[in-house]
């Protein structure tokens, strides 16, 4: 059972702007503490400033939420599951206590609501050596089959990037650059792939958002490289994740296993500058994300 907070009820009720927010960034599992609540407190501003509501989606007590209560969401921030679209359904019969939603489940909560636009930091994509393990994100299809623009910073940058970007083609999703002619690589601006598309303001990424709801067609990739002044060194960051990636191989971990790790030790390698990055980019893909769900209630 999926239950809508009453602003963002009344957003849409309204047709007015929405962001769809998903919780496992909020949480332990993708940020420590207590960077993971100013993350949300800044996420949730920058859809607010904007003129949007924001929507967090999670589950509560076996109750999925699109847009949890402000008295609900200390409990988001001590979630130590996480929920991928696969899992709504078990977990809801289940009545998990808490559950933090990654991009796959929060973009089928927000289908089934009616939320166009989606805010995350990085989704998840194809992961190095798929071709023997076949570990390859849900976040792929489920950008592909619901009609959602998801706005995020590229995927995130231990991933096989390349690969990733054939996944998206082969699916049929359009990846469209923020004001950039290259694919970010979530804590650097380019990561050297080029994207297929571009647009240069929210209204000309509002007008691609309704073309492909008038075809039928899925959802779109909007690719907003992390602000210059937030961006880090790509060489101490390549150094970092192959750390973690390291780490990962020697623990044999696999699937959602993978990502804490690989956070874990880019944000010791770093200094914990990975998190201050992490912060700014999550930041202002949800401004981003609030200007286009903006433009498209405009049209």
């Amino acid at each position: 059972m999926i239950v809508v907070g009453d602003e963002v009820r009344a957003a849409l009720s309204a047709k007015t702007a929405v962001v769809g927010l998903e919780s496992t960034i909020f949480s332990t599992l993708g940020l420590p503490s207590p960077a993971n609540s100013e993350a949300l407190a800044r996420c949730n501003a920058a859809v607010r400033n904007a003129g949007a509501v924001p929507a967090l989606t999670a589950v509560i007590d076996g109750v999925i939420w699109a847009g949890v209560p402000e008295e609900m969401e200390e409990r988001v921030l001590g979630a130590s599951v996480k929920v991928a679209a696969r899992d709504l359904g078990a977990v809801s019969a289940q009545r998990l206590a808490v559950g933090a939603t990654t991009v796959s489940a929060s973009l089928a909560i927000a289908d089934q609501v009616g939320i166009e636009v989606f805010a995350t930091g990085g989704i998840g994509g194809v992961h190095r050596g798929s071709e023997i393990t076949g570990d390859i994100s849900s976040d792929l299809d489920a950008i592909a089959r619901h009609g959602i623009t998801t706005v995020s910073a590229g995927a995130k940058a231990f991933l096989d990037l390349p690969r990733t970007l054939e996944y998206l083609e082969t699916r049929s999703v359009p990846v469209v650059g923020w004001r950039t002619n290259h694919f970010p690589a979530f804590y650097t601006q380019n990561s050297g792939l080029e994207v297929p598309h571009r647009v240069d303001d929210a209204i000309s990424a509002a007008r691609v958002h309704v073309a492909r709801r008038e075809l039928g067609q899925g959802g779109v990739l909007l690719a907003v490289p992390i602000p210059s002044h937030a961006e880090l060194d790509g060489q101490r960051i390549a150094d970092a994740i192959e750390e973690g990636l390291h780490l990962v191989s020697s623990r044999r971990l696999s699937g959602p296993q993978i990502t804490p790790v690989v956070l874990a030790e880019v944000e010791k390698v770093t200094g914990g500058d990975s998190v201050t990055a992490n912060l700014a980019l999550a930041e202002h893909n949800a401004d981003i994300a609030a200007q286009v769900a903006l433009a498209i209630a405009q049209l």
